[in-house]
Formats: structure tokens, C-alpha cells, sequence
């Protein structure tokens, strides 16, 4: 069972700290969902694991020894920019790519032609990669990195341009790999997949781990939030008239309130109590922030339009 660890990794590029300090790890079977805004150093830490950047600072280690050529062979990568041979055969390319990873001929052959059926390209193994449509070509590169049958994965925005269909059969894989004792990391913008993926998140922001940890984690830093609906519209004035609640937001007929730490036991009947007076109650619970809301409060719209 492997376990990868990035540990205080800095990058410089000039005046420009693109990496800060930016340490997480991730164990045997754990999904790593590493999510951050365009230019907030997602991608140049992938590259870093990958050896293909150096950093300034900082290691990344494989079962606590620092990564070199032949363990770097153990990984899986898969660039967000598609790194295929565009006018070579889907099956030669991906049986080439596995001896270049030590996979003898014969093993590298099986390997192609195991993935290829799984991935659903097996038809188009004949076919140059620059031939097919987009969505295919991202198969081939998932392909290309479970080819020679890594004990790591390290996918960068996998499911970009992918249909539904596709969506379902790479989100089953990173679970297969998973639950065979891989680490998998990847980073996407579809947070809805994160969410639902994995086992634990990080957010980057300006080559800084912001947040990290399991998403039920993350919701509980959001604070205790509740949500109340009513039947018809309301002044919800008297969420704030309760001790240790305040109001988030609000509609006509629907508001959101947090109850602080100083909040005393049975706050929430209190706010409900006086919603009842109020009118009818369509419902009332415990709000639980979807991670796209939790991401958007933990990065700032300064670095959406930087570079990587």
C-alpha cells in the first residue's frame, strides 16, 4: 500500500510564489479531491510530484522516501492538456506508453487491450488519436495513465469535456483503483463530482492549502447553519430576536441562520417556536453547505483570471 506525501513544496518563478509552503498527503485508498481556482497552483504541484517541474523548496515523498526516476514509474498521471501522440494508433500509443513504464511486451499488450475495453474505446484502438472526438481522446489519455498499472494516480481536471456516460465510467474507475489500495488524487472545477468522489478535500488558494479534510470536515468549519421555509411570505425578523442566532440569508419565504458556539441548547426549537407563531412551517432542518459554496467562501475572486 503506497502513500504520497507533498511536504512544504515552494515554487518560484521570479518575483512570482506560485507554490507556498503547501504540504497534504494521501494514504492507500484515499480519493484526494485538490481544488482551487484557475492559477492557484494545482497543476504546478501535479507537475512537481511528476518530476517534470523542480522545485524551490520542499519534497515529495513515496512511502516516506523522496520520489525519484524508478518510483516516479509507480505513478499514474494524466496532464490536464492531453499529452498523446496525435497522429499514432490509440493501441500501439498506449502499448508504447507501458514499456516506457518497464512493462515488458507482452503484459504492456494485455494491458492495453484490458483498458481499452474498459474505457469503452476498444473499437477505436486502429484509429490515430487526432482522429477522434474530444471525449474519446480523454479516454485514451485515463488509458495512457492506467496502462502500465500504477500503484499512484494523479489526474489533472479528468473529466473535462466528458459526457455523462463517460463521466460515470472514469468515476467508477478512480473508485476501483481506490478500493485496490491506490492513492488517487485529481482536481477538477466540477465540484458536484468532488463532493460525491472523495474521501477528502483540499483547497488551494494563491499556492496555499486554505481548507483540507473530509467534506462532512469542511461543512462542520461552516458553522451550525440552519435553513427554515414558510408557506407564504414571511418577516423573519424574529431569527435575529433569539440569542446566539443570526440571520445569513433571506427571501420572502425561505431564510438561512447560523447559530453561534454561544448559542445555549435548544436555540434552534426557539427560532422554530417563533416561526410557527409566525405562520405555516414548510420545513426546518440543519443546512449543510454544498462544497461549491464552501469553496466559493474560502478563495477570493482576485485569482480567478490567473495563469497556471
Amino acid at each position: 500500500m503506497s502513500h504520497l506525501e507533498i511536504r512544504g513544496l515552494s515554487k518560484n518563478y521570479g518575483d512570482l510564489r506560485a507554490l507556498d509552503d503547501l504540504s497534504f498527503s494521501v494514504g492507500p485508498s484515499e480519493i484526494f479531491g485538490f481544488v482551487g481556482s484557475n492559477g492557484a497552483g494545482k497543476s504546478t504541484t501535479m507537475r512537481i510530484a511528476l518530476g517534470v517541474l523542480e522545485p524551490t523548496a520542499g519534497d515529495v515523498l513515496l512511502d516516506g522516501v523522496p520520489l525519484n526516476f524508478e518510483s516516479r514509474r509507480r505513478i499514474g498521471y494524466m496532464p490536464e492538456e492531453r499529452g498523446l501522440y496525435p497522429k499514432m494508433k490509440v493501441g500501439d500509443q498506449l502499448v508504447y506508453i507501458a514499456q516506457l513504464h518497464g512493462m515488458p511486451a507482452a503484459e504492456a499488450k494485455a494491458s492495453m487491450l484490458r483498458w481499452t475495453e474498459r474505457l469503452g474505446i476498444e473499437s477505436r484502438r486502429g484509429d490515430i488519436v487526432q482522429a477522434l472526438s474530444l471525449g474519446n481522446q480523454q479516454r485514451v489519455q485515463l488509458a495512457a495513465a492506467l496502462v502500465h498499472e500504477p500503484d499512484i494516480l494523479i489526474l489533472d481536471e479528468p473529466f473535462s469535456g466528458l459526457d455523462p456516460v463517460a463521466v460515470d465510467v472514469m468515476s467508477n474507475v478512480l473508485k476501483e483503483r481506490a478500493a485496490a489500495g491506490a492513492p488517487v488524487i485529481f482536481s477538477s472545477h466540477q465540484l458536484d463530482l468532488v463532493e460525491r468522489l472523495c474521501t477528502r478535500v483540499g483547497i488551494i488558494k494563491s499556492g496555499k492549502m486554505v481548507a483540507v479534510g473530509t467534506v462532512d470536515e469542511l461543512q462542520a468549519r461552516a458553522g451550525n447553519r440552519w435553513r427554515i421555509s414558510m408557506a407564504s411570505p414571511t418577516d423573519f425578523s424574529f431569527i435575529s430576536a433569539v440569542p446566539g442566532a443570526s440571520m445569513i440569508t433571506a427571501s420572502p419565504t425561505q431564510a438561512e441562520f447560523l447559530l453561534s458556539e454561544s448559542a445555549v441548547p435548544g436555540s434552534e426549537q426557539q427560532v422554530l417556536s417563533a416561526a410557527i407563531a409566525a405562520g405555516v412551517v414548510e420545513s426546518f432542518g440543519r443546512f449543510r453547505m454544498p462544497l461549491a459554496d464552501l469553496f466559493r467562501d474560502a478563495v477570493s475572486s482576485d485569482d480567478q483570471t490567473d495563469q497556471e
